[in-house]
């Protein structure tokens, strides 16, 4: 963790915004898949699982695909910069669907684990945010 953030903090244009989104949205994918065990879910936990794992490749790529966009010129620039937009949305879908699992928990989950599937849910909810910000701003919108 301490080397990621290192890393966010170095002067690099990555990783940056989409891997901080990615990775939050991972780190609430696991206090989904706590809660979903705690609350004897196993089919949601194995999804968040999934999500998490999902999510911390999304992090590597929207990372090497701004380093991409960043060295390409001419005609290479405007592939890279769709890349570079790609993965982001694919971070806010996978997040929002993290959101949906632990919305879901709050609801209907272990009780003692409301506050832990509430977290997730808000800070799921704000990396699919804040990836879709990077889509508009990529996509000059």
């Amino acid at each position: 963790m301490k080397s990621f953030l290192d890393a966010v903090a170095a002067r690099t244009a990555a990783p940056g915004g989409g891997a901080v989104a990615a990775t939050t949205a991972a780190a609430a994918a696991a206090l989904v898949a706590m809660a979903a065990r705690f609350s004897d879910d196993e089919p949601v936990a194995t999804t968040a699982d999934g999500l998490r794992a999902d999510l911390l490749r999304l992090a590597e790529a929207d990372a090497a695909a701004y380093t991409e966009y960043l060295a390409a010129k001419g005609a290479a620039r405007k592939a890279a910069l769709r890349k570079a937009t790609e993965v982001p949305k694919d971070i806010a879908a996978a997040a929002s669907r993290v959101a949906e699992l632990a919305r879901d928990l709050v609801a209907r989950g272990n009780p003692n684990l409301t506050g832990d599937a509430r977290v997730a849910e808000v800070l799921a909810e704000a990396s699919a945010t804040a990836a879709t910000v990077l889509v508009d701003i990529n996509t000059g919108g």
